[in-house]
């Protein structure tokens, strides 16, 4: 009845087993010549009170041993067997597990419990499921059987764990069911695959150390072929993979590859001038705008991203929606009507989103804040910016400035004045067409600061 686990699948590379001549183990059954892989447990302490499966996929090893037993009073002499550790040390090899069992009485026997192997198609498919879902081997390496695992695999045709009569007894007692010795050793099984399911696996035919090196030749390999313009996989077998389960996988996933150089341009968008009409409430010409933003602001990323020492700069500042108005007609200077809707998003005039682009090319979100806030420092900072003032000029060079109250100094005569900023930083202004408008970029010294908008023809920025 079990000669269909004799013969081990021909590209496992194993022997068939088979008498050696005058060889007996210690039951006195005789020694079968083992090939292949296999792995041998010291025998477990007595169970004592504990249960003897713990795990989900242990308890479904001994439901396929209880549904199998004809007598469960045989069973229950087994479970007491193993409980009084009356099971030797388990060799586990590609369909067999083995083990001396010893009665009360000191009896030895010798006992063997066959599982069928998995054949090379049902490995391919196995293998095939696992390169795609790299969490399952991650969770098996982490010594963990998750059931979406299993049912993945029984997806692909592949019963990993046995089911009723997938468990064939053989001892030296001589009982062809389940004995009491074959029983105990089941249980005592159940006990190892708790600690490591790889011990499963192994009976169906793969080692640890195969499994993981055939996953890495077919995950490089589908790597190379995605490299040479492979289709990718349909969308409706993508599965995400938690970063905790990838980062566990990382003995036998293929190396990342370099990573491509940012292109010189950003991307340009699709064409929305189509011969179908917009939906109502959609414009085509803003959702351009947006769109060739985005691509901007994407290749600005990118660029930060890769520059030399980007992990220890600061986050960048989240903006508002009324600051990223600003920003939006900076940087993408949209035509009229979108200038004129994000003007009214905003909250301000045409005039004052006119004023507000140029202060953000000037300085971005901190030039915006001095000209939109106003502030009142307190008398340690009113100080230190006043020694500033009376110091930046050569004597006899210093400009005549009147204070204006919230941190702010006009030049005599002349319609120039400066700002400072909670940080300390001295910014340029100049009054047109009686506004005072931002006239130059920050500088920690007035001077510089002043110099510097003097020199800028009054619609430079813009």
């Amino acid at each position: 009845m079990n000669d269909r686990y004799d013969d081990y699948d021909d590209e496992a590379g194993q022997d068939t087993g088979g008498s050696g001549p005058g060889e007996q183990d210690e039951g006195g059954a005789p020694r079968r010549e083992r090939g292949g892989p296999e792995r041998t447990f010291a025998a477990l302490p007595p169970a004592g009170g504990r249960g003897f499966a713990a795990t989900w996929w242990g308890r479904a090893w001994l439901k396929a041993l209880e549904d199998t037993a004809l007598d469960g009073q045989q069973l229950k002499k087994g479970r007491q067997l193993a409980r009084a550790g009356g099971v030797g040390a388990v060799s586990v090899r590609p369909g067999r597990v083995t083990a001396v069992v010893r009665d009360r009485d000191g009896t030895a026997h010798r006992s063997d419990v066959l599982l069928q192997q998995l054949g090379a198609g049902a490995w391919d498919r196995f293998l095939d499921m696992a390169v795609d879902r790299a969490g399952h081997i991650a969770a098996l390496l982490d010594r963990e059987m998750p059931p979406h695992l299993v049912e993945d695999a029984a997806g692909a045709g592949v019963d990993l764990l046995p089911g009723i009569g997938d468990l064939e007894p053989e001892c030296t007692c001589g009982t062809w069911d389940h004995c009491p010795h074959s029983g105990a050793l089941c249980y005592q099984v159940a006990r190892l695959l708790d600690e490591d399911p790889f011990v499963l696996l192994l009976l169906r035919g793969r080692d640890e150390r195969r499994l993981l090196n055939e996953l890495q030749v077919r995950s490089t390999a589908r790597a190379v072929r995605r490299g040479g313009g492979a289709p990718e996989a349909a969308d409706g077998d993508r599965r995400g993979v938690p970063a905790s389960e990838a980062f566990a996988a990382r003995e036998f996933l293929p190396p990342l590859p370099a990573p491509p150089s940012a292109p010189a341009e950003p991307g340009l968008g699709r064409s929305l001038d189509t011969e179908t009409a917009p939906a109502p409430g959609v414009d085509p010409v803003a959702l351009a705008v947006l769109a060739a933003d985005s691509a901007v602001r994407a290749h600005r990323m990118l660029l930060d991203a890769l520059a030399p020492g980007h992990a220890e700069q600061p986050a960048p500042e989240r903006l508002s929606p009324r600051q990223d108005a600003v920003r939006l007609a900076a940087d993408a200077r949209p035509g009229p009507d979108v200038t004129a809707r994000l003007a009214a998003g905003s909250g301000r005039r045409r005039a004052e989103l006119d004023a507000a682009v140029r202060a953000w090319r000037y300085g971005g979100v901190a030039a915006l804040r001095v000209l939109e806030e106003e502030w009142e420092p307190d008398p340690g900072s009113l100080a230190r910016a006043r020694a500033q003032l009376d110091t930046a000029w050569e004597t006899g060079e210093r400009p005549s400035l009147r204070a204006g109250g919230r941190a702010r100094w006009t030049v005599t005569g002349v319609d120039l004045q400066l700002r400072l900023d909670r940080n300390g930083r001295w910014w340029p202004y100049r009054r047109e067409r009686g506004r005072w408008l931002p006239a130059g970029p920050a500088d920690d010294d007035p001077a510089g600061a002043l110099a510097g908008a003097e020199g800028a023809e009054p619609d430079e920025a813009t």
